[in-house]
């Protein structure tokens, strides 16, 4: 028998997370007394690290301070031994997810009333956290961010519950989950959750219509498979599935789901009103039986029985995911540092020979266009062959997107020479016309390429050494050098994927990931905004046929931010062949300013040139005057001028 903790005598263990477990436990008192707890404990081995002791902490006084009937309440804290002891409401019963599995496994879904009412109840809860204050009246800002069936109990007698506390946020509260990891369960976050923007009480309500949705369809809304697909439907609020199942449900439920999960956190309803709007659902269809209805539900699927306490892949007792966890370099060196790393020698077709090289640096040349299909490579003693007869550089010698020979320029429709500037009216017009196609820039042996599609960049493919996948994480921190390499070095088990060999080895969280490529993709498309010379065409109807990363601004939007970071010298530059002319504000654009969400300073310079005709050089000349910065009529004559929000006239 384990020793007990603190007053609590251990009974069995019901779970252990990443950083936490969880006991049954019961506390003896005089004449008899006895309280059974769910016990929660840091794992020894995290015990003395003071980011978890402060996060378990805070996860302690912040459920202390709830109370309400559909949260698991909080009744003791305290310290056993050095380590930190939660005594928590011990809930007989089981959770949602299970539902949701045993429901899927018999092909059923659940009933209309009690769905609702699960969700409801859960809805009700968040509620009352949301509207929590400081004891000086001062909003918490409470948000749960972990929402997800595991988190939803249900009690035998057909009660809801919400738990884990573990990551939730408070305004007032040391910032200290804003570390840049993920925080919620894959498939049950918010698109601001997954963009790593702040996030409200609307977020807990996008996911609590997640979970309605699963239980409704009986399968999760944003799909399964590949982690960064489901992030990217999440992040694109795909609604293909529930669209599919739409039959299923009724339209009152359905206008709910829909008004739930919009992208935009402002447009949802509150989560007072999304339980309030469940309630009345429920009132209008006659549907009073609550708990005893559910109650009936769990006991039919063998669900519930006497004595049952947390289901044992129940609620996450981790403070952070165990999917999270970061291996460390011995995990790495096991999974890739049991075998010789094969060796590689290409001769190009003047007939250099380059190596013997790595598999790491074999790849950076295929990928920065310096190998071709049909450049020979020898692999140890073997014979020169192909580079397309290797079954290892198959992804990168046949995607399209990942190949730098010019010969498609020849069906470019257009085409130009670069200088400051001179992008920006570019990518505008295929933006404003929605093209699909690849925009072409080259200098020398620099190569970049832009795919669009309906005039959204979608693929941005890069022959600059540092703007590689690879090299770009180890630059901007993501992870060593060293672990590059291992995975490099593990491509084609991956199917030449570098981000899915950083995941398989744990160096990098899918959500590390999914947002790594998605800053790298818009740094390679706003870094092209600074070149100053070469050339640039664009090919129509010509797509990457690469797993892509869409940046989630519109076009317009990256336009504006390729003028907000561009460097003065370029924006003069750029102003140079309109700076005596005379210009105007064009009042009927074909793209209105609202949709590059200009600062209201750029929008004041715009709005001068209405006031009256002038020049770019007489309007920054009289900036101070104006009451304008000189940078920002800078950058919004630039912004104006390319995209049609400013004209010249005679």
């Amino acid at each position: 028998m384990q020793a007990p903790i603190g007053p609590y005598v251990i009974e069995r263990r019901l779970a252990t997370g990443g950083m936490a477990e969880v006991y049954v436990a019961h506390r003896k008192g005089p004449h008899g007394f006895s309280k059974k707890v769910a016990l929660k404990r840091i794992l020894p081995q995290f015990a003395g690290d003071p980011d978890f002791v402060s996060m378990f902490i805070d996860e302690a006084k912040l459920a202390a301070s709830l109370h309400h009937p559909n949260v698991v309440q909080v009744f003791d804290f305290g310290e056993h031994g050095g380590e930190l002891f939660l005594a928590m409401e011990l809930v007989d019963g089981t959770n949602v997810n299970k539902l949701l599995r045993t429901m899927s496994a018999l092909r059923e879904t659940l009933p209309l009333d009690s769905a609702l009412f699960v969700v409801s109840q859960t809805g009700h809860a968040l509620a009352y956290a949301h509207r929590l204050t400081d004891p000086d009246g001062r909003p918490l800002g409470f948000v749960h961010r972990d929402v997800s069936p595991a988190n939803i109990l249900l009690t035998a007698t057909g009660h809801v519950k919400l738990a884990d506390f573990g990551i939730a946020k408070v305004a007032i509260r040391t910032p200290r989950t804003e570390d840049g990891h993920v925080r919620g369960k894959l498939g049950y976050m918010s698109p601001e959750q997954v963009m790593g923007r702040a996030v409200d009480g609307r977020s807990d309500v996008f996911t609590l219509a997640t979970v309605l949705t699963e239980l409704l369809i009986g399968e999760p809304l944003f799909g399964t498979g590949r982690e960064l697909d489901v992030l990217m439907r999440i992040r694109d609020v795909d609604l293909t599935i529930l669209e599919r199942h739409r039959r299923k449900i009724p339209k009152d439920v359905r206008l709910l789901l829909e008004a739930s999960l919009v992208r935009d956190p402002a447009a949802r309803p509150s989560a007072a009103e999304f339980a309030e709007s469940c309630d009345e659902i429920r009132r209008r269809r006659g549907m009073s039986h609550g708990p005893e209805r559910l109650a009936r539900v769990l006991a039919r699927l063998d669900l519930v029985e006497p004595g049952y306490g947390l289901a044992s892949d129940g609620p996450s007792t981790s403070l952070i995911d165990t999917s999270l966890l970061s291996p460390v370099a011995e995990h790495l060196v096991r999974e890739v540092g049991v075998r010789s790393p094969d060796i590689y020698t290409v001769r190009l077709t003047d007939g250099t020979q380059l190596g013997p090289m790595s598999y790491p640096k074999l790849v950076q040349l295929v990928t920065s266009g310096r190998v071709h299909g049909t450049t020979l490579i020898g692999k140890e003693s073997a014979p020169l062959v192909p580079a397309q007869d290797l079954p290892e550089l198959t992804r990168f010698v046949t995607s399209p997107a990942l190949q730098w020979k010019l010969e498609e320029l020849a069906r470019a429709d257009a085409s130009g020479n670069l200088a400051a500037g001179a992008l920006l009216p570019v990518v505008f017009r295929l933006a404003r016309d929605r093209r699909t196609g690849v925009l072409h820039l080259w200098d020398g042996e620099r190569r970049k390429k832009i795919y669009f599609v309906d005039g959204r960049p979608e693929f941005v493919g890069s022959t600059e050494r540092r703007e590689l996948l690879g090299e770009w994480l180890v630059e901007n921190g993501y992870c060593y050098r060293m672990e590059v390499d291992m995975a490099l070095a593990l491509l084609p088990r991956y199917g030449g994927r570098l981000g899915d060999a950083l995941v398989g080895l744990g160096v990098l969280r899918p959500m590390e990931l999914f947002r790594a490529i998605t800053a790298q993709v818009r740094d390679r498309f706003l870094e092209a905004f600074r070149w100053r010379r070469g050339r640039w065409a664009f090919v129509p109807d010509v797509r990457s046929h690469e797993e892509t990363f869409p940046l989630g601004d519109s076009a317009f939007g990256l336009l504006r931010e390729a003028v907000a970071t561009a460097h003065l010298s370029e924006l003069e530059a750029s102003l140079t062949p309109t700076w005596e002319k005379v210009i105007v504000r064009d009042h009927a654009p074909a793209i209105p300013d609202v949709f590059f969400e200009l600062a209201p300073s750029w929008r004041r310079v715009l709005d001068a040139l209405g006031a009256q005709k002038t020049t770019p050089a007489a309007l920054i000349a009289s900036a101070k005057t104006l009451g304008f910065d000189v940078e920002d009529a800078y950058r919004a004559l630039v912004l104006g001028l390319a995209c049609g929000l400013a004209r010249e006239t005679s």
